[in-house]
Order: structure tokens, then C-alpha cells, then sequence
């Protein structure tokens, strides 16, 4: 039998790596302050759970506008519906950075600034920076966007 949330779902059904999750909620408190294991447990769950409510309300927003596929635009209204509209002004500003980001991915052809694939580590060390800035942002903070690092030349 496998084991069940508070809602009913088997803990398989939607998680997040709890190994990143801990590292950022490490980070967002003082270094001097010690966090339970339930506690972390607790907010990865509460995590979960706030995914869950805004994209359950996004595809209602969705289906009202007739519309099959959710964009970024529902998001925002579900956001707002759901009483987070403080919050929208940090929303856009991350989907900007992200977009600007996949931008800057796709002219890179998914290959670090030496050309060659990015390995795991690379991969690691970008996340790490992007949820700095993301971060950043949620506290008020703000950072320059990371500008990509080119040779002088194109790369297809």
C-alpha cells in the first residue's frame, strides 16, 4: 500500500526535489537558525500544495476563456483571483528573466559558452544561479540579468 498525502494522493504523484528545496529554504533563513526535518518536510508539502491550488485555478481561468492550453496569462489571473495579486509584479519580472534565458539557451544551441554540451555540474551551478536571482527578486532584491558569454562569434 503506498503511502497517502492529506489530500489522497500517493506521494509519487507531484513532488519536488527535496534535496534543492532544503538548500533554498537553508538559505532564506539566517545562518544561525536550525529548521526540523518535519518542518522542511512541511514546507515541500505546502510547496506542492501551492502549485497545486494555482494550477487548478489556472485551468479553470483556462477553460472559461474556452481556451485548451494554459498560458502565462492565466497564471497571472489565477494569481490574482486567488488573492496574490502582490505577487504579480515578482511573476512577470521572473517569466521576463526566463524568457530572456530560453532566448539566450536556444542561441546557445543548449551548449555552454566553450561550445561543448553543458555537463550535470554546469547544469547544477545554473539552477543554483537562476534561484539566487529568483530569490533576489522575492526579496525586494534585484539583479542584472546575466548577460551571455560570448567568443565575439555566433554559435548556431
Amino acid at each position: 500500500m503506498e503511502p497517502m498525502d492529506i489530500v489522497g494522493k500517493s506521494k509519487e504523484d507531484a513532488s519536488l526535489p527535496k534535496a534543492t528545496m532544503t538548500k533554498i529554504i537553508k538559505e532564506m533563513l539566517p545562518p544561525d537558525v536550525r529548521v526540523a526535518r518535519d518542518a522542511q518536510d512541511l514546507l515541500i508539502e505546502c510547496c506542492v500544495e501551492f502549485i497545486n491550488l494555482v494550477s487548478s485555478e489556472s485551468n479553470e481561468v483556462c477553460s472559461r476563456e474556452e481556451k485548451r492550453t494554459i498560458a502565462p496569462e492565466h497564471v497571472v489571473k489565477a494569481l490574482q483571483i486567488l488573492g496574490f495579486g502582490e505577487y504579480i509584479e515578482e511573476v512577470y519580472a521572473a517569466y521576463e528573466q526566463h524568457k530572456i534565458e530560453t532566448t539566450q539557451d536556444s542561441l546557445k544551441g543548449g551548449k555552454s559558452s566553450n561550445g561543448a554540451v553543458m555537463t550535470e555540474e554546469e547544469a547544477v551551478a545554473e539552477q543554483q544561479r537562476m534561484f539566487a536571482e529568483a530569490r533576489a527578486r522575492m526579496n525586494g532584491g534585484s539583479t542584472a540579468p546575466k548577460q551571455p558569454e560570448t567568443d565575439g562569434s555566433l554559435e548556431s
